[in-house]
């Protein structure tokens, strides 16, 4: 990619497209600016790559990337995370599983910025718990500490509805 190979990018947008665009989807209002940020974590990617180092996954560096633009996102719009009520946001499936989708999802949203976080790499993202102690910039035991307590405030909120 640093060469200019256009077939190299293709195929690293291409692995990582829809796991960027899930992870946005969690953080930003609606699909299509979701898709924005989703784009834009790879436009920017793509600028760094003359300083990029190989420390790290560059899947980390994209997650990273995300989240930034997740959060200032966030300021930009006044905005905190999905719509709760915007079934379209969830994807397809039976009523049933749109209204356990948006109590799950409602629930998510009114976590703590630091456990939603963790919550969503580790289950909906599939990162394991070193990848995400990277991507955060904080250790394990962290990662550990805010995976409990975002289950244990999940399971809280889950009980009142």
């Amino acid at each position: 990619m640093r060469r200019g190979d256009e077939d190299a990018f293709d195929a690293f947008v291409r692995k990582y497209y829809g796991q960027m665009l899930a992870y946005c989807a969690y953080h930003c209002h609606d699909r299509e600016e979701a898709k924005d940020l989703a784009q834009e974590t790879f436009l920017r990617f793509v600028s760094s790559l003359p300083e990029y180092s190989h420390r790290g996954k560059a899947k980390s560096y994209l997650y990273t990337i995300a989240g930034n633009l997740c959060k200032n996102h966030y300021r930009k719009h006044g905005e905190h995370g999905c719509d709760p009520f915007d079934e379209n946001a969830f994807g397809t499936g039976s009523d049933g599983d749109v209204v356990s989708a948006l109590v799950v999802r409602d629930c998510l949203d009114r976590l703590q910025d630091e456990y939603r976080e963790v919550i969503i790499l580790f289950y909906y993202q599939d990162l394991r718990q070193s990848e995400i102690a990277d991507i955060l910039g904080i250790g394990v035991p962290l990662v550990k500490y805010r995976l409990r307590q975002g289950k244990e405030q999940m399971r809280r909120l889950l009980e009142e509805e």
